[in-house]
């Protein structure tokens, strides 16, 4: 039996269905958008510049705006000067370098580290994108690489400093001196040898390089422990 009057029943209000609920990701949102247009970004402009890095092409900020299709002014606002993009190509490329360095290498403490240090130049000497770029302006890209006014070799010291600490954080390194400047000493050796073809006009030397550098950590290793 209806307990329900009829007139009661006429006058009941339909259930509201709730409403979809509206995308809450970058990437619903923009699946969801009526055209396809996306918007340009910073980051549109570096990964174009490290494409044209890559297949040993200026970099061109002029050139970079035409390409992506806004303003110079904009890209320059993006990234600033020529210098300071090719700084965070560069860092990115020398970033990737160093880790595969890192995973390719085997062993511990001062073994490990120079095993790295000879990854990791052997990489770089063999890198087309570098050595063309070196080759292209050598005053511009030594200033790139080399230069304390660059961020590029400060980062070089800061991922070489995680490395050496890592080590001794396990107890297989005792540095002499500060990391810090441990670090700055290994990374100045290191360019002394890899970027000898224009500093000196010898020919890069990977292995000299290499046993100076794995000295330098033999002499910073801990004490082996007695069994």
């Amino acid at each position: 039996m209806d307990l329900v009057p009829a007139a009661a029943r006429s006058k009941r209000k339909p259930k509201r269905i709730p409403k979809q609920a509206l995308p809450t990701t970058p990437l619903a949102r923009l699946l969801t958008r009526s055209d396809s247009t996306t918007r340009i970004t910073a980051l549109d402009a570096f990964e174009l510049a490290k494409q044209k890095w890559l297949i040993g092409e200026r970099i061109d900020i002029g050139k970079l705006a035409d390409e992506l299709g806004v303003a110079r002014a904009t890209v320059f606002r993006w990234v600033g000067t020529r210098e300071q993009l090719y700084s965070e190509v560069i860092s990115a490329a020398f970033a990737q370098s160093i880790e595969w360095a890192r995973r390719a290498s085997t062993g511990t403490g001062a073994d490990l580290l120079t095993d790295v240090t000879r990854n990791l130049l052997t990489a770089l000497v063999a890198s087309q994108p570098l050595r063309t770029f070196i080759k292209q302006d050598t005053e511009f890209a030594l200033r790139i690489v080399m230069s304390s006014a660059s961020p590029v070799e400060g980062r070089v010291i800061a991922a070489v400093r995680e490395l050496i600490e890592g080590e001794a954080a396990a107890g297989y390194m005792q540095p002499k001196i500060d990391v810090d400047s441990l670090a700055y000493v290994i990374v100045r050796i290191a360019e002394s040898f890899l970027y000898r073809d224009v500093l000196t006009g010898d020919p890069p030397d990977v292995e000299t390089a290499t046993k100076a550098i794995g000295m330098v950590f033999a002499a910073q290793a801990a004490p082996k422990r007695k069994r």
